[in-house]
């Protein structure tokens, strides 16, 4: 229970106002210029798929690999730089048992969770930013939106969250385990654990989205 509050509730408000400033610049930049050409009934629409498809699940990996994955890989540092992992294992204690497989459980039930309260924040940002600064009609964007997106949309950003969420908490935990030198050595390893996890949260995505999204797709043609 303790690793899921720290992912979930603990990362929430971090990753919620990342996703309300990501979907008020993700409305200006895309709602100025559809407007321009007169397709502003598309504009809803751009924004759910983006924001469902690739932002949100990212952007809450990226807030996610640096507050827990960085803490991960702390905690158990130290706990290896101070022999403590030595003492589990004379206890008859598997390190990956006690430590690890809770972190990673977490991460990947917690992940998927805070990607879709962040989606709807988010969009809810797209709305109140689009009304307010181009006079777009809520129910319009919002009407516009779930027709582009379907289960299959959620249910691809949820996947892509759990997979980022295994990616974090491995990364985390290993860079842990490995750690010595001491309280340098902790350092290097948190550092090291941060930036491991964000290239295999990016190198996942596109991996992911190739699989998920290649080909032509169909999902403005009712719009427009």
């Amino acid at each position: 229970m303790d690793q899921l509050a720290a992912v979930g509730p603990s990362s929430l408000l971090v990753a919620g106002l990342t996703a309300v400033f990501a979907g008020a610049v993700f409305t200006i930049q895309v709602a100025r210029e559809f407007i321009s050409f007169k397709v502003s009934r598309a504009i809803g629409a751009v924004m759910g798929l983006a924001l469902c498809r690739e932002l949100i699940p990212v952007l809450t990996a990226v807030i996610v690999a640096g507050r827990i994955g960085s803490a991960f890989a702390a905690e158990i540092g130290t706990m290896q730089v101070s022999e403590q992992i030595d003492a589990l294992i004379m206890l008859r204690t598997d390190p990956l048992v006690y430590l690890v497989a809770p972190r990673v459980i977490a991460t990947c039930v917690m992940l998927p969770i805070l990607s879709v309260m962040c989606l709807v924040i988010s969009l809810a940002t797209c709305i109140v930013v689009g009304k307010s600064l181009y006079g777009l009609d809520p129910y319009t964007l919002l009407f516009n939106a779930r027709r582009a997106l379907d289960l299959l949309d959620l249910l691809y950003m949820s996947i892509k969250a759990f997979v980022f969420g295994g990616m974090i908490s491995i990364v985390g935990c290993s860079w842990g385990l490995t750690t010595h030198g001491g309280a340098k050595g902790v350092g290097i390893s948190t550092t090291a654990a941060v930036v491991t996890s964000l290239m295999s949260v990016f190198m996942g995505n596109f991996v992911m989205s190739w699989f998920m999204f290649k080909g032509i797709g169909s999902a403005l043609k009712n719009i427009l």
